[in-house]
């Protein structure tokens, strides 16, 4: 029986043969700069939660009416990571434009695991004792503030505990959150590239931002903060915080489409997901498979 090769039906979206860029559903087995990409992503997860997920910040808004929310004095206050956590969005989207939804899942797999580790380092570090004699960065002026007599240890074992310990709630908040967010974005951004045939990127980026980033913070912020919060406080963070995201998503489009565009000429191909297997749990591409 002869062998017959099925079309590939992706080749249907190629606007451009002569790009250099084939539009294909069936995935080359390796890529040049996926596992840089993997690494870009995963980095700016972990720095986002370490560095910017323990300080609160403002900026004056005295143009903002008063009374109004979210700035209802002319002070709008959020999380210093929102400046940096939505590039994981950003860069989550690539993975998914470029790679597919099979290598993003991974990827979000990975990013998964990397929190989970976090979690858990941070929680043995910051539970073992301080050594007395130990002199961290600004201690001294620490002391002087609080009791002179304190050993330097504890000062900074306060310090420390204040940036990196967190609560069970918080720790699972942010991990569930973030796994749910991340697949809900790809999911979107998956399906709208085939139903917009590869056109209008930016309709996907923003639009998969603005369901995954609105999945995250309804896990987020009510798994951390109800009944610690005021039920006030929790809707005004949440919906302040995912409305800032999504316009910093779109303010960074340019950005997104000047990578997307490198990207694809750099790898040759431009994926689409017509025949992928979208459980988180796949272990293949296809269905199937």
């Amino acid at each position: 029986m002869e062998n017959t090769v099925t079309a590939d039906p992706a080749t249907a979206f190629d606007r451009d043969p002569t790009d250099g860029i084939v539009a294909t559903s069936r995935p080359p087995v390796t890529f040049r700069y996926y596992d840089l990409v993997m690494a870009a992503f995963v980095a700016i997860l972990l720095l986002s939660n370490i560095i910017g997920a323990a300080k609160l910040t403002y900026v004056d808004v005295p143009f903002w009416p008063q009374g109004w929310w979210p700035a209802a004095d002319g002070v709008l206050i959020y999380g210093a990571g929102i400046l940096f956590f939505p590039l994981g969005y950003v860069i989550g989207d690539v993975l998914t434009e470029i790679y597919g939804f099979a290598k993003a899942r991974r990827v979000i797999w990975v990013g998964f695991g990397a929190l989970t580790f976090l979690a858990f380092m941070s929680f043995i570090v910051t539970a073992l004792p301080a050594f007395s004699g130990w002199e961290c960065a600004g201690s001294g002026a620490l002391m002087m503030k609080g009791n002179p007599d304190a050993p330097a240890g504890d000062i900074c074992q306060q310090t420390y505990v204040s940036v990196f310990g967190s609560t069970w709630r918080i720790v699972l908040a942010s991990i569930t959150a973030f796994w749910a967010g991340e697949f809900v974005n790809s999911f979107v951004m998956a399906k709208m590239k085939v139903l917009t045939k590869g056109r209008m990127l930016w309709t996907r980026t923003i639009g998969s931002t603005f369901v995954g980033q609105g999945v995250d913070s309804l896990i987020f912020y009510p798994v951390a903060f109800l009944g610690i919060w005021t039920t006030e406080a929790v809707l005004t963070v949440m919906v302040t915080n995912w409305a800032l995201k999504v316009l910093w998503e779109a303010a960074l489009t340019p950005v997104t489409y000047a990578v997307v565009h490198r990207l694809k000429k750099a790898e040759g191909v431009d994926l689409y997901d017509l025949d992928t297997d979208f459980s988180p749990f796949a272990s293949s591409n296809a269905k199937g498979g």
